[in-house]
């Protein structure tokens, strides 16, 4: 459970530490500065999908680890297609109803300004899609896991991000026309990646050999404990760039907003060893990484 739980606790952390105005489409990616950082942030977010996959792959037994990071590399690569298809015209097509986009399906990307927003708004799909990874590994087969992550991207996340998104680009959204602001994805990415996870934990259940035919507990260790470690640093790195990005706009903004992102995971590492250390506990690596 160590890879699930790290990975809820580094997106819901961190994303609702910091909250700003909605952006308009009027004010997204107006100037060529503009182009420029997001790009860097979407490639800082890309870094992520490593850091996802190595968390993970040293979470898990070292039998299954080759079939945990193939499930991210696969993941990654098939959420991004099934958003460019389907998944980005969902959510920032024209919408009369604030319910979801009628067109944009298969983007045309030769301008820059709309390369670069989908550049962007694929990252986040597909880490919509990762959060599912780490819950179900070792317990879910390849292609029922490539399947879920196509009805993820291309369906569930697009939906819902059109609520609450959808007028960053040509569309509108119901629950942003009612006053609701979430600036870097603490719903529309790790909520929804994080509720996907439990509904397929709920059906999968739990990993076999978790339970003894009593009902005890039985302790499943990951295998490599660096790779965990080295994991979370490179997730720490992306979100740089999946906070600072999420302005769509080099402004005044930046400073703050990455500070904050700086401050909240060393916070909440500190906070980990100081809470094992009044409970008397040893200072375990994947109890301070949960807190960071």
């Amino acid at each position: 459970m160590l890879q699930q739980r790290t990975k809820h606790v580094l997106s819901l952390g961190l994303g609702l530490l910091i909250l700003s105005d909605t952006a308009s489409a009027d004010t997204v990616l107006s100037r060529p500065v503009d182009y420029v950082w997001v790009a860097l942030c979407a490639a800082l977010v890309f870094t992520m999908q490593a850091g996802f996959a190595l968390l993970e792959g040293g979470s898990a037994r070292a039998k299954n680890t080759i079939n945990v990071i193939m499930k991210n590399y696969v993941d990654f690569c098939v959420g991004v297609l099934a958003f460019w298809a389907v998944g980005f015209g969902l959510m920032f097509g024209s919408n009369y109803t604030g319910w979801l986009g009628l067109d944009h399906f298969v983007p045309e990307l030769s301008n820059t300004r709309n390369a670069v927003f989908f550049l962007f708004q694929s990252m986040f799909a597909a880490t919509a899609a990762t959060i599912v990874s780490g819950a179900v590994a070792e317990r879910m087969r390849f292609t029922p896991y490539v399947i879920g992550t196509v009805i993820i991207t291309s369906l569930i996340y697009p939906v819902y991000g059109s609520w609450v998104w959808g007028s960053f680009y040509t569309g509108s959204g119901w629950l942003q026309t009612l006053g609701f602001i979430d600036f870097a994805g603490s719903t529309v990415v790790h909520a929804i990646g994080g509720w996907c996870a439990l509904a397929a934990i709920i059906v999968l259940g739990p990993r076999l050999g978790r339970f003894g035919r009593d009902g005890s507990v039985r302790p499943i260790a990951g295998h490599n404990l660096t790779l965990v470690g080295l994991g979370v640093f490179l997730l720490w790195f992306g979100w740089f760039g999946f906070n600072g990005g999420s302005t769509l706009a080099a402004n005044e903004t930046l400073g703050p907003i990455l500070a904050n992102t700086q401050l909240a995971g060393a916070a909440g590492v500190m906070g980990a060893l100081l809470a094992m250390r009044l409970a008397r506990q040893p200072l375990y690596l994947t109890t301070a990484v949960n807190g960071g």
